[in-house]
């Protein structure tokens, strides 16, 4: 499906940015490139170097870690209006979780190094981003939290907090 919106308008779209002043947004969209996946694709792994932001626009992603003894484990799934790959923007620039493609999915693709240096240049772009994904970071880590909790069986007065 090809849209016939720019990266500008799919970022002033997203829920992560959309508020944010023009100039940032125009900012943010000239480091930005339109991709898609298809279904099936394994788009990161835990671990892994990242020098990419993704916010996807359409799709289905699944959100997983690998568990000893329990391999790739779902934690949540994202799409349209998610938030991929913000650990490429804190050393040591690798993913902290795995993404699989389970629907073709749509994002604007935003190249990490460039984001930095924007970052750098603008802190106030800096300061709100980082609020904005130390929240997605956050809803992330509990979801995790508790598939572990899920897949060990464990009740909720056994959960660590």
């Amino acid at each position: 499906m090809a849209s016939p919106l720019t990266v500008f308008d799919h970022l002033a779209l997203h829920p992560l940015v959309a508020d944010l002043p023009g100039r940032w947004i125009r900012r943010l969209a000239a480091l930005g490139t339109s991709v898609t996946w298809p279904e099936s694709t394994r788009l990161m792994r835990e671990g892994t170097p990242l020098d990419h932001l993704w916010l996807p626009w359409s799709g289905v992603v699944m959100l997983d870690f690998h568990l000893p003894g329990h391999g790739d484990v779902p934690i949540t799934l994202t799409g349209g209006d998610g938030v991929l790959g913000w650990s490429s923007l804190i050393p040591p620039y690798r993913s902290t979780i795995g993404a699989f493609i389970v629907e073709e999915c749509h994002a604007v693709e935003l190249r990490a190094g460039g984001l930095r240096n924007l970052i750098a240049e603008e802190p106030a772009l800096g300061f709100e981003l980082t609020d904005r994904l130390l929240a997605i970071a956050a809803d992330q880590l509990h979801a995790a939290h508790q598939r572990v909790a899920d897949v060990r069986g464990l009740d909720s007065a056994d959960r660590l907090g």
